[in-house]
């Protein structure tokens, strides 16, 4: 393989500066005064997580929504839709899952450049099926617009609601403290995260995505559509019982997602297993930094959980019978701020 044009490529290169969009979307949120009466339901303050809270008499609802992003650039360009159907429900209840939240149902969101094919339409919803199967949630209905003049392409999303079943409250990850422990569910591949720089790496390195990567045996384009890794039986698991402290959905951010439930802490990361191939491949091909890749993709961990120390050998048989015999600890919590990760000689303070 040639060598990577220099400097290496990251993720504000090929067009997603997070720090530009987070100043947007503070400038967004300063601008939105209005609060609505109490007897509209009662906002709950869960800052920053993974889904909003509100309070309907008594009972919590968590709302959500995700898009799939320019991983649909890639499904369109290989003629493959089944997988992006998949992730609308994989990133959405995925963030509810976070919450402990249980997924009611789902709405999706389709924008077409172009007259709707009812082939493509059709493998999306077989994907859309397949994930509300895994997430045991409800297809209420959704929009589907066509805007030639906004897109070229198709623009996949939806809204996922969720609820907190009688006794559970919601999991913020208020409770995490020193000492507990940091257990991780292994990601499928890259899920829905990280396209656009991904794609420019693909597009800078002429790689052909019918052909498998150096020591892979799928095409490369395959290796990339693998669909997100849904994991709410994951969380139903442990959500409501006392050990759990507190779960993170390693999607957009990368590991930074942990600083999300609890900003006075540090996440220890001294245990984190080797990426995945593919993750390595992907890095060499852009002669992207630790920092940028570990900031930008799951790096292999797609679903983390935070429990009391004393409870792991209970956690993971739990989880084990919930479909995640592949649990790892892959960390601690300590004193401190931030996600740090000793072996790659990386710390992030905060989460953008």
């Amino acid at each position: 393989m040639p060598t990577p044009p220099s400097p290496g490529w990251t993720y504000a290169r090929s067009g997603v500066d997070v720090g530009v969009r987070s100043r947007a979307l503070d400038a967004f949120l300063h601008a939105v005064k209005y609060r609505s009466p109490p007897d509209h339901g009662r906002v709950v303050a869960a800052p920053g997580h993974y889904a909003g809270l509100v309070r309907i008499g008594r009972e919590t609802i968590a709302i959500t929504t995700d898009t799939v992003g320019t991983k649909v650039l890639l499904a369109e360009q290989l003629g493959r839709w089944e997988e992006v159907g998949e992730d609308i429900v994989g990133v959405n209840v995925n963030d509810l899952a976070a919450m402990g939240a249980r997924p009611a149902a789902l709405v999706d969101t389709i924008l077409c450049g172009q007259p709707p094919d009812p082939e493509v339409f059709r493998a999306l919803g077989r994907g859309v099926d397949r994930g509300l199967r895994a997430a045991r949630c409800a297809l209420l209905g959704g929009e589907t617009a066509v805007v030639p003049d906004i897109l070229r392409g198709l623009d996949l999303g939806g809204t996922a609601i969720g609820f907190f079943p009688r006794g559970r409250a919601p999991v913020t990850g208020r409770r995490i403290r020193p000492g507990d422990r940091i257990l991780g569910i292994p990601a499928n591949g890259v899920h829905a995260n990280g396209f656009t720089l991904i794609r420019k790496l693909i597009e800078s390195r002429g790689i052909d995505l019918s052909r498998p990567r150096p020591g892979a045996s799928q095409p490369v384009g395959e290796e990339l559509l693998r669909p997100t890794r849904i994991y709410t039986e994951v969380a139903e698991a442990l959500a409501g019982r006392p050990e759990l402290r507190g779960l993170a959905h390693i999607s957009g951010g990368g590991v930074r997602n942990l600083v999300r439930l609890h900003p006075k802490v540090e996440f220890v990361l001294d245990a984190w297993p080797s990426p995945p191939p593919l993750f390595d491949w992907l890095r060499d091909l852009g002669g992207l930094s630790a920092r940028e890749a570990f900031q930008t993709f799951n790096m292999g961990i797609g679903f983390a959980a935070v429990v009391g120390r004393s409870h792991l050998a209970e956690v993971r048989r739990r989880l084990a019978r919930a479909g995640a015999p592949d649990v790892a600890e892959i960390g601690h919590v300590e004193r401190g701020s931030g996600v740090s990760l000793p072996a790659w000689d990386l710390r992030y303070e905060g989460y953008e």
